[in-house]
């Protein structure tokens, strides 16, 4: 028969072994040196193998446990193993398996885990720096938003097998029906990732997915339109936008893609080779552009300023922006609309009606503005480094290089009294007047 004594001087060796105890109970030493306690039985012929629990010689001994606390699988002391031990011995004695019970018990135990207890255990693990597979904040933001929104209501308090497939794709449809298309599509999402994350960490769960009967394009299916942000719509994404849950980073980087006019890819790729900080100018290779020719960006002085901000936090990656990570590779290509989703999310959840909208969408919105300002065509489309594939692209062959960046700066100080809520008309009377005088230099 063991004692503490000796319990504690059992060391581990190239392989696992064990050393008997009384009873038919006996303790196990792992090669990582993990010592277990376990009963071997009979039942209706069978043999069979009860893990009474992990030995820890301090369980219990500054409060010692009553025997009703104690339950197989648990960290215990010899005294406490010995005790369940006769709890096991009397089950068998029934004619009952304590290691089927053990199952039984914890199955119990995840049934009693509702949904939105799940849920809450997913969104942890997401959430945990430790994790190689967490999720960025601007995700899991955005899905906390959704699942408290539309979830957390109706599903919360209802056990994994009390959601079926009609059930969850007639919440959906209720969701789509009232605007709200790209949130009924990650309700389907956020239910089918929490089962998934259920069914791995415990085993013995043998749930349906609803989710998995369900395609997002049963849901809605999305087609590319037209959209420009308006100037009250501009006020109201970037007051939300200052404090959206993501790195200040990310949110100086929407805003330098919508004062520079490029597309994400070129902002995404963008090196320090290619900025011309005593010039003010960017220059992007023909091999990153899609009209296959350089292009140059003439940065506005808010422009400017995100640069000294990236260069201060990146300076030791040769991105503009780097990913979260790792300094040697650029931020990923969904991050920054995966931003704006988190973004319009939080304007919905006031309760104000806003329209989704992409990083490129930021792009027609610059040239929607400044036409309806009416600053030259010709300008904007530079300035946009469109295709030269109609007859206009072929006879204008004019780079309009300092008109291009009066407007650039007219555009960004636009930017900036919209989200002031305050009239631009000056701001555009000005640059029409600064483009002119540079017209006649040149002419």
């Amino acid at each position: 028969m063991l004692t503490d004594t000796e319990l504690r001087k059992l060391r581990p060796k190239e392989k696992t072994f064990k050393v008997a105890d009384r009873d038919g109970m006996y303790v196990t030493v792992s090669t990582a040196g993990t010592k277990s306690f376990r009963y071997d039985y009979r039942l209706n012929g069978r043999r069979e193998t009860l893990t009474i629990g992990r030995y820890d010689d301090t369980a219990g001994a500054k409060h010692p446990r009553d025997p009703a606390e104690l339950d197989f699988g648990m960290t215990v002391s010899l005294a406490e193993a010995r005790s369940l031990l006769t709890v096991a011995r009397r089950c068998v004695e029934r004619g009952e398996s304590p290691s089927r019970t053990k199952v039984e018990k914890r199955q119990e135990a995840a049934d009693s885990l509702t949904f939105g207890r799940w849920a809450e255990k997913y969104f942890a693990d997401k959430a945990d720096p430790n994790n190689g597979a967490r999720l960025a904040d601007s995700t899991l933001a955005m899905r906390r938003s959704v699942y408290k929104r539309y979830l957390e209501g109706p599903f919360g308090k209802l056990k994994l097998d009390e959601i079926n497939p009609a059930q969850l794709m007639k919440h959906c449809e209720s969701i789509r029906e009232k605007g709200a298309a790209a949130p009924a599509v990650q309700v389907r999402e956020i239910v089918l990732l929490v089962y998934r994350f259920a069914v791995s960490k415990d085993k013995s769960l043998t749930v349906t997915n609803p989710a998995e009967a369900i395609r997002p394009s049963d849901i809605a299916t999305f087609k590319a339109r037209d959209r420009a942000l308006n100037p009250t719509e501009i006020r109201r994404f970037l007051a939300v936008l200052d404090t959206t849950a993501t790195s200040a980073t990310l949110r100086l980087a929407l805003r330098f893609v919508m004062l520079t006019m490029v597309r994400k890819g070129e902002f995404v790729n963008a090196t320090w080779g290619e900025v011309d900080f005593d010039n003010a100018v960017w220059t992007i290779p023909k091999e990153r552009m899609k009209t296959g020719k350089p292009h140059v960006v003439y940065l506005s002085t808010q422009a400017q300023d995100v640069l000294v901000t990236f260069k201060t936090c990146f300076a030791s990656s040769r991105y503009l922006h780097p990913g979260r990570y790792d300094m040697d590779t650029p931020i990923s290509n969904a991050t920054l609309n995966l931003v704006i989703e988190v973004a319009v999310e939080a304007i919905r959840a006031k309760g104000e009606d806003f329209q989704n909208f992409t990083v490129h969408d930021l792009r027609r919105t610059a040239s929607s503005l400044l036409n309806e300002a009416g600053f030259n065509r010709d300008w904007i489309e530079k300035c946009l480094a469109y295709e030269e594939g109609s007859i206009r692209g072929v006879y204008n062959k004019a780079e309009y290089g300092e008109q291009r960046r009066v407007m650039l700066q007219a555009w960004a100080d636009m930017i900036e009294a919209w989200s002031r809520d305050e009239s631009v008309r000056e701001i555009v009377r000005a640059a029409k007047v600064a483009a002119a005088d540079v017209d006649m230099k040149i002419g």
